[in-house]
């Protein structure tokens, strides 16, 4: 503002009749808007009385775009020719302490934008912010509305105007938060805009003052918050590679890219070990892509497809580096590489020539590299600045450490599955004692595989040992320790051990290990198991558990019924007795035995499951692998949270024309006869070719018996799919196979059946022993 005083002219009434240049510059106000107003209303406040009669006095006078100024004011009378006053001429100076010329430059100055508008919403004063941020020079912008100076007022400019209304209108002020696209006139930018009413002397609202404060960087540091707190929760809600994957897309589509694909490594979609990346072209193949709306970049490459990546090109160079890549329209690598895509892919060239920038990530967890993410923008979004390559990495490193885990865990469920089937018996030997079939399914769920096994085991005699286990627990640890188990009771079995005894030694076993290693998944969570024993001559199934569900029966009439044994502990307990349970079953019975896994879940009722099992298990079926599906279709649920192991067995019975049985007098003049009537026997069913190695048997286990056991003794032949021997008699003492020396007299006994026979052994009975050997039956 310039020194000179401004000057004006009132009449004897004052009313102003004259007003200088030097007045305009300092009020803002021109002649023709003041000439012939009250002086007054160019007053924001009254002037005192002794100014009055004094003529001078320093008062606050009303600029035009409604602020208020302080400046020196003295009046000189204009006498006429009566030598009365006709009027006063009136000299206005700057402030003497420069207080206007501060006040006027902060204004001008301040970072935030501000504007003064009259109360029709036009502009009356502008800073040097709202003028850059509008774009035009002041003087195009004085005198006009919003909506004036911009091309197409959008819905931002529509609410501006809106408040300034309401404030001139309600006379309170408004503080409100606002935000334009990229896509808008002015670019993008967020801000919050606070307008409050300027009052004259009496307390009119002559006109609204507004002051706008950009927060585009901390909308945006709140957005990319936002979007890392949403990602933690919404990237890796399943161990699946490709979905989580696809869940990083969504995260980035169209939030912060208007195109975006990740593509990983071969290898980590299978179940290898890492390997060492290519020097050259990098293969990648596609596992998500997404594009925000139709403007957008289509995809090259189709998903599952794989793709080689030069060298050069954004991708490898990200895999290379280790770290993300920025490129765009311009630098020569990603011109190259965007020439060598619209070859590949004529009709996205449109899309592409509209990019603006173009960010490449490796995703790495763990410090192992497994593929990367590629993000695009394009025109009008702006480019991608450091805080959107710092954001970017953030969500990559949350999507890798996620694509890993679900990686290391299908590494795993693989490695436990192939464990556990290298465990479980593959092709069950099919005794004559019973038909069986069999159902295995791995859980599905995230916690991995299970421990629950089954067995079928010959025994002598023509039984077989039906066997059910579960390691509760999931994993390879679970797995092994299965294993473990399983091969004990197949030792445990070869003794030949009722089903009582065969679980006190097996908890024995576990204990000793929960001893041995107090991290083994058995001390955490235990085990359970179910040994029965079925006998085909007897027809008696003998069974004890040890916390494991009861099987269930189907007689050969359709009724159902549950295995009425008693419950014992969980293997590991120690120091409880196991009890074991007896029940004859007619011929055609089918056994059915099931892990927990079968009945048992969160969101059921155990009894009902098991009413479900009892009635599944009647449905007619054509064989027993029929009835197999038919029980897990009706029982299982869709998605069992559980390893679930089912075996049926179907129950034979050895007639009295497969079975003789002598009872020996303890004299070794009868073994003669007993072995001429073996051969008679043998020659009644037909097998004369295995006489001659049978009568060696029998007499020399008739013999042994004689000599060293207890009566009663008794020799039991039995022909089923094999040819076996049995000697009873009331002594416990096993025999015990030894090599005998040159010149012993005796010794050479069970050495001669070991050799003429496939097997031998003994067992114990209530009585006392039993001796047994099977011989092959000739081929028909």
């Amino acid at each position: 503002m310039e020194q000179a005083s401004a000057v004006a002219t009132l009449d004897i009434r004052g009313t102003v009749t004259g007003w200088s240049e030097g007045a305009r510059r300092l009020t803002g106000h021109c002649a023709e808007d003041v000439v012939g107003r009250d002086a007054r209303e160019l007053l924001a406040r009254d002037v005192p009385p002794e100014a009055v009669s004094e003529l001078s006095a320093t008062v606050l006078l009303r600029h035009r775009d409604g602020s208020t100024l302080s400046a020196p004011v003295r009046a000189l009378p204009l006498l006429g020719a009566a030598g009365t006053p006709q009027g006063y001429a009136v000299t206005a100076g700057p402030p003497d302490d420069g207080t206007l010329l501060l006040t006027g430059e902060t204004f001008r100055q301040a970072s935030l934008s501000m504007s003064v508008h009259d109360t029709r919403q036009r502009y009356l004063r502008v800073n040097d912010t709202a003028r850059r941020m509008l774009g035009l020079p002041r003087e195009n912008v004085i005198g006009r509305r919003l909506s004036d100076v911009m091309e197409e007022i959008d819905a931002d400019g529509e609410g501006f105007m809106r408040h300034l209304r309401e404030v001139t209108e309600t006379g309170r002020s408004v503080r409100y938060e606002t935000y334009t696209p990229a896509s808008s006139q002015l670019g993008e930018h967020a801000w919050t805009v606070e307008m409050w009413p300027v009052r004259d002397a009496s307390d009119q609202v002559t006109a609204v003052a507004v002051a706008g404060f950009e927060t585009t960087a901390q909308r945006r540091a709140s957005q990319r918050l936002a979007l890392l707190n949403e990602a933690a929760a919404g990237i890796g809600t399943t161990l699946d590679i490709v979905r989580t994957a696809e869940e990083l897309i969504a995260f980035l589509v169209p939030r912060f890219a208007d195109f975006a694909s990740a593509d990983l490594l071969e290898w980590v979609l299978g179940t290898e070990e890492p390997i060492a990346a290519p020097t050259a072209g990098i293969a990648l193949r596609r596992v998500a892509h997404d594009a925000a709306n139709e403007g957008s970049p289509r995809a090259s490459v189709h998903l599952g497809q794989t793709d080689v990546y030069p060298p050069y090109s954004a991708p490898a160079r990200a895999l290379a580096q280790g770290r993300p890549v920025l490129s765009g329209p311009g630098d020569p690598d990603f011109d190259r590489w965007m020439r060598v895509r619209n070859e590949q892919a004529p009709h996205n060239r449109p899309y592409r020539e509209r990019v603006r920038s173009a960010l490449a990530v490796p995703l790495m967890a763990r410090g192992t590299t497994l593929g990367v993410a590629v993000a695009v923008r394009v025109a009008p979004q702006e480019p991608y600045v450091d805080d959107d390559i710092v954001l970017a990495q953030e969500l990559a490193s949350r999507a890798a450490v996620c694509i890993d885990n679900a990686r290391r865990f299908a590494r795993e469920r693989a490695t436990a599955l192939a464990l556990q089937h290298s465990l479980l018996p593959r092709g069950l030997p099919g005794p004559a004692a019973v038909e069986v079939a069999h159902r295995y399914l791995p859980s599905a769920s995230a916690a991995g595989i299970g421990g629950d096994w089954f067995d079928v085991i010959p025994l002598s005699g023509s039984r077989v040992a039906l066997v059910v286990g579960d390691v509760v627990g999931h994993g390879i640890p679970s797995t092994a320790t299965m294993g473990r188990l399983c091969t004990a009771v197949r030792t445990l079995a070869d003794v030949d051990l009722p089903p009582d005894e065969l679980l006190t030694h097996l908890d024995d076993l576990v204990t000793h290990l929960v001893a041995g290693d107090t991290g083994n998944e058995v001390a955490e969570l235990g085990a359970t198991c179910l040994y029965a024993v079925y006998d085909p001559v007897t027809r008696r199934l003998t069974a004890a558990g040890a916390g494991h569900p009861a099987p269930a029966v189907v007689l050969p009439d359709g009724t159902t019924r549950m295995f009425p044994m008693t419950a014992g502990p969980p293997l590991g307990v120690g120091g409880l007795p196991f009890e074991a349970t007896e029940l004859e079953l007619p011929e055609g019975s089918v056994v059915a035995l099931y892990t927990d896994g079968l009945i048992e879940d969160r969101d059921r009722d155990v009894d009902h499951a098991t009413a479900e099992l009892r009635h599944a298990l009647t449905a007619p079926a054509a064989s027993l692998e029929a009835l197999c599906d038919t029980v897990l279709k009706a029982v299982l649920s869709e998605e069992p949270s559980d390893d679930v192991a089912l075996l049926l067995a179907r129950t034979r019975a050895l007639g009295a024309h497969q079975i003789r049985t002598w009872d020996i007098l303890p004299d070794p003049a009868h073994v003669a006869a007993v072995r001429r009537s073996a051969t008679e026997q043998l020659t009644a069913w037909g097998l004369d070719e295995t006489a001659f190695v049978m009568e060696l048997v029998v007499s020399e286990l008739v013999t042994n018996a004689i000599r060293y056991g207890d009566p009663p003794i008794q020799l039991r032949l039995i022909r089923d799919g094999a040819l076996i021997c049995e000697v009873s008699d009331g002594s416990s003492t096993s025999p015990h196979l030894r090599r005998a020396h040159a010149y012993d007299e005796g010794g050479r006994g069970l050495l001669l059946v070991a050799q003429l026979t496939e097997r031998w052994g003994s067992r114990q009975t209530t009585t006392g022993k039993t001796i047994w050997a099977e011989q092959s039956l000739p081929a028909e």
